[in-house]
């Protein structure tokens, strides 16, 4: 039967998903909890919502037009946070630029996405100014120069941050205007070619953080996110909008803890002083925190950590259960906004001892509200959820990208079959949680048998005089390739632990037919540093390159 669509009373407000409608719980409720930066900016959500909208003017004021794209250099910072808002509100894009990229990266990212306006922070000064004359689009700058020293530099500056911020009017009114133009666009490295450029609309972000909030405040025994909880991110702003948690915190009014560029002391000082019970990182940050000696002056009881960006360790899990922590996974990528699946603990789960608690925990869990998480053999046929059932991890979700930027064949490649293709190798269990095995380019194939590097690591991991670890492939004329395992030491154990100790601790594994005898390594090599990204995950592309002769 034919239907008429709804009728739209010429009166009635149809309220866009648009991220300025984040700020209308704050708003509406009177929020009174204060939004924190370092020991710099302490202020309340009504002083935040006039800082959105002096940034607004200063941009207007700087010839800015919908449309165009700002790009931001900065820590993570209550000024980063104001340009989450600010800048798409406007009808433009904010492009959240990777500092930790080389400068001929970020000059890549900053032309590729055609950024109009930079605004950078004095300590990235040195990077943007070293690629000048080779930027094509961008031609206003806006200085942030917290420290006071007035650097000299070759760009010509609209003015610095604060000064600016000043004199603008705290009034601004946000226009409306179709939730699907795009807000948002950062680039993400894989292991070969050009970084690509994520980007997300405003709809997008706006379910997101409502998804975020949802799954996490259904949570049944662990990890439950309330507005009482005092939110302070590890992890980079330039990386997928910091796991959406910014803009999910502001919805709900939280008390945020911004700690701009950190030292392991001072991020253990927020936890303290600040009363942060919530937080999220890759686990080499995890790992950061813990293992410093400062650390043991805090109790971490019931705090939350949600780890993702690479494997939880076995042995890092554990360390984190015994300091009290209320630690969960979750999944995604860049390019699924990024939430996808969380691992929350039945009650059940939760009572049990620590050590069979440890392989629950490192699970990828369940899809998150919303969220259809698959995994598929090479002709996309759903696999079963048999917990054996090996298959590649493909989503659907209201808030996955669309595309690449300006990349079509890539775009295309990314949506085969009308699901995203993650290249990871999962299986689920009958319970409907995912575990993820491994990247189809980290596997190790040795001999016809497949031995997962993630959960290699994570059986080295559970050594006591182990820190951290890698597991490679390497090539080998007899068995096409073979494991190698590359090891730091914790301090005291230094020249105290043998290769033969950690196939001996392996063999164990083995035995209880865990892992099976091809996935001891042949080579264990001590280091005292593991590569890693620019977003602290394990550097596997470079470990292959340096190791693999």
């Amino acid at each position: 039967m034919d239907r008429e669509p709804i009728v739209q009373t010429p009166s009635a407000y149809a309220f866009p998903l648009l991220i300025k409608q984040l700020l209308t719980t704050a708003h509406a409720r009177g929020i009174r909890r204060e939004i924190v930066y370092r020991d710099k900016m302490r202020m309340s959500y009504g002083q935040f919502m006039k800082r959105i909208a002096r940034l607004a003017n200063v941009l207007v004021g700087c010839g800015v037009q919908p449309g165009q794209t700002v790009a931001v250099m900065d820590w993570d910072s209550h000024r980063y946070l104001e340009a989450y808002f600010a800048i798409p509100s406007l009808g433009c894009v904010i492009q959240t630029v990777n500092i930790r990229l080389s400068p001929e990266q970020i000059l890549y990212t900053l032309n590729h996405a055609q950024a109009r306006v930079v605004i950078v922070h004095a300590d990235m000064l040195e990077m943007l100014e070293a690629v000048a004359d080779k930027l094509e689009t961008a031609t206003t700058f806006i200085l942030i120069d917290e420290h006071g020293v007035h650097p000299k530099s070759r760009f010509t500056f609209d003015g610095e941050y604060e000064a600016l911020m000043e004199k603008a009017s705290d009034v601004y009114d946000f226009p409306d205007f179709d939730e699907n133009l795009q807000a948002t666009t950062f680039y993400t490295t894989g292991t070969t070619g050009l970084p690509k450029g994520v980007y997300y609309s405003h709809r997008q972000i706006v379910l997101h953080a409502m998804g975020l909030l949802a799954t996490f405040g259904t949570a049944p025994a662990n990890g439950r996110v309330h507005e009482d909880d005092v939110y302070m991110p590890i992890t980079p702003m330039f990386h997928a909008h910091a796991w959406g948690w910014p803009y999910a915190a502001t919805l709900l009014g939280m008390k945020q803890v911004y700690p701009g560029r950190y030292t392991p002391e001072e991020v253990i000082q927020w936890f303290r002083n600040e009363h942060v019970t919530l937080t999220h990182c890759v686990p080499t940050l995890l790992h950061m925190v813990l293992t410093h000696p400062e650390s043991r002056n805090i109790d971490f009881t019931g705090r939350k950590f949600l780890i993702g960006g690479g494997a939880l360790p076995g042995g890092l899990c554990k360390l984190a259960l015994e300091r009290g922590i209320d630690i969960l996974t979750g999944y995604g990528m860049s390019e699924t906004g990024p939430i996808a699946t969380v691992n929350h603990m039945t009650a059940e789960e939760m009572k049990l001892p620590i050590e069979e608690q440890v392989p629950l925990r490192q699970r990828a869990g369940r899809p998150a509200l919303l969220c259809d998480v698959r995994t598929v053999d090479p002709d996309m046929k759903t696999a079963p959820r048999d917990g054996e059932t090996l298959g590649e991890v493909v989503f659907r979700s209201p808030w996955l990208t669309q595309g690449y930027h300006r990349r079509p064949e890539a775009s295309e490649e990314l949506w085969e079959g009308g699901w995203l293709h993650s290249n990871d190798l999962g299986k689920f269990f009958p319970d409907a949680t995912l575990r993820i095995c491994d990247r189809v380019k980290d596997v190790i194939k040795t001999g016809g048998e497949w031995v997962s590097s993630l959960d290699l690591e994570s059986l080295v991991s559970r050594h006591p005089a182990v820190s951290e670890v890698a597991a490679i492939a390497v090539k080998d004329d007899k068995w096409g390739e073979r494991p190698m395992v590359l090891i730091v030491l914790k301090p005291d154990f230094v020249g105290q632990v043998s290769d033969q100790d950690i196939r001996k601790h392996l063999l164990a594994f083995v035995e209880s037919k865990q892992i099976s005898k091809y996935a001891v390594p042949d080579r264990v090599v001590f280091v005292e540093a593991i590569e890693k990204t620019s977003v602290g995950k394990l550097d596997k592309k470079v470990l292959r390159q340096k190791y693999d002769a």
